[in-house]
């Protein structure tokens, strides 16, 4: 058998292959053929939309990137402007001056009708700045807690961690001597024994942290020392004071026995940390004169140990007859008398010298308001509280006309000083310092 081979031409070979692509491939070549370069037109055209497409999304991440940062600077802006970012401790001085007023009026040698009530007011005023102020303090410390930790480590602005712990004591103690017509007595106590445990805690933690941190951190000029040095110091005092008032409210026997000799060491670390530092006041004002118009209100802060010390140490007396011997409460007594008047002779000349170089100051146009002006009451409602316990041991009419009379005077340093205060959060003033005109 013969095996036949047929070959066809090379035209049906193409016709062939052309039935074998599809009709679009067939046009497709044939406009390839008839525009040259399209292939690098189809390339240029899918660079350029992909060129697009990456514009677009870089626009896109830059306008995310800017929207990102101008909420950025916006809430920096807010946090400046926050009304919290300069609250430092020293607001509780106003807790501190309104509370002192509530309990030198309950205390007062000369009581009238409606004198009770109007302290009680008072007492719940100075109660409810005291939660104010204590939640907005620890919100501060919270949100800002870099100012917060510049408040820790600034030489001034350090010393005025003393102020809560008093202002805790001093609500304390106006919860005893006035709450128990509100609250009742047990829920009185129970109230004061809770504010007094927290505030001595504070207190002596003060009295050791601020000098020791004074000792090893700060580089304090020679020209330093100013009345705020002593806010630290003071609070065992106050803790002295308000801690006579519960003797009688503690268990007899080793627990009363407990809280009064507690009570007497206090008196006694609060004492002598006082006397070296009003000394230390004392020398520099002699050396370099009268400080700046700006710390002048807290030349008035030593009359705070030295009216306060007079109060404890009467106080003590009063109460050490329920726990002491007879001979040595009546040893107490004597002390707390000749302590008193010696301490008090002092407290008075020291009243007149920051009375003169305040009006000298007020004279000269340059006593201008600040938180400092706070100075201008506690103090003084010390040594109001001390001229009354001088007067119930001694029966000296001196010291009750001195008592009503300073009790006077720090009534209207009180409200204008609460006045002012009142304006400046209002205004701003004293909660943006840094923006403030």
């Amino acid at each position: 058998m013969t095996a036949t081979v047929t070959f066809e031409p090379a035209a049906s070979r193409r016709q062939v292959g052309e039935v074998d692509h599809p009709a679009e491939s067939r046009v497709q070549r044939a406009e390839e053929r008839r525009v040259p370069g399209n292939h690098e037109q189809r390339a240029h055209g899918e660079n350029a939309r992909r060129a697009q497409r990456n514009n677009e999304r870089r626009a896109l991440r830059n306008d995310e990137h800017l929207a990102l940062r101008s909420n950025e600077h916006r809430a920096q802006r807010n946090d400046e402007q926050s009304s919290l970012r300069h609250l430092g401790p020293n607001w509780f001085a106003a807790v501190m001056g309104t509370g002192i007023v509530a309990n030198a009026a309950v205390t007062l040698p000369l009581q009238f009708p409606g004198l009770r009530g109007a302290a009680t007011v008072i007492w719940v005023l100075a109660a409810a700045v005291l939660v104010a102020v204590s939640v907005a303090w620890l919100a501060h410390r919270i949100r800002f807690a870099d100012t917060a930790r510049d408040h820790r480590e600034h030489p001034v602005m350090s010393q005025f961690f003393g102020a809560p712990p008093m202002a805790l004591l001093t609500v304390g103690g106006g919860t005893l001597l006035l709450g128990s017509d509100v609250l009742g007595t047990p829920a009185a106590v129970a109230i004061d024994w809770v504010l007094w445990t927290a505030g001595t805690a504070l207190g002596l933690l003060t009295a050791f942290a601020i000098p020791y941190r004074m000792f090893t951190r700060h580089r304090v000029a020679p020209d330093a020392a100013f009345g705020g040095w002593l806010m630290p110091v003071v609070p065992p005092m106050v803790s002295a004071t308000m801690g006579a008032l519960l003797i009688p409210h503690t268990p007899a026997g080793q627990p009363r026995l407990t809280m009064l000799v507690l009570c007497f060491a206090m008196f006694g670390l609060s004492l002598f940390a006082a006397l070296i530092i009003i000394a230390m006041i004392w020398s520099r004002l002699v050396h370099h004169g009268t400080p700046p118009a700006g710390m002048v209100p807290t030349l008035w802060i030593v009359l705070g140990p030295l009216g306060q010390s007079v109060t404890a140490a009467g106080l003590l007396a009063t109460a050490a007859p329920s726990v002491l011997p007879g001979s040595y409460a009546t040893g107490m007594l004597v002390f707390s008398v000749i302590f008193g008047i010696v301490t008090w002779g002092f407290a008075m000349l020291w009243l007149l010298l920051a009375l003169a170089v305040t009006v000298k100051t007020a004279r000269a146009g340059e006593l201008r308001f600040n938180l400092t002006w706070w100075g201008f009451t506690f103090p003084v409602g010390t040594c109001v509280t001390g001229s009354t316990v001088l007067y119930t041991h001694t029966g000296a009419d001196l010291f009750a006309i001195v008592a009503v009379t300073l009790f006077a005077m720090l009534v209207g340093a009180w409200a204008v000083v609460a006045t002012h205060t009142l304006r400046g959060i209002v205004t701003g003033a004293l909660l943006h310092p840094a923006t403030a005109t």
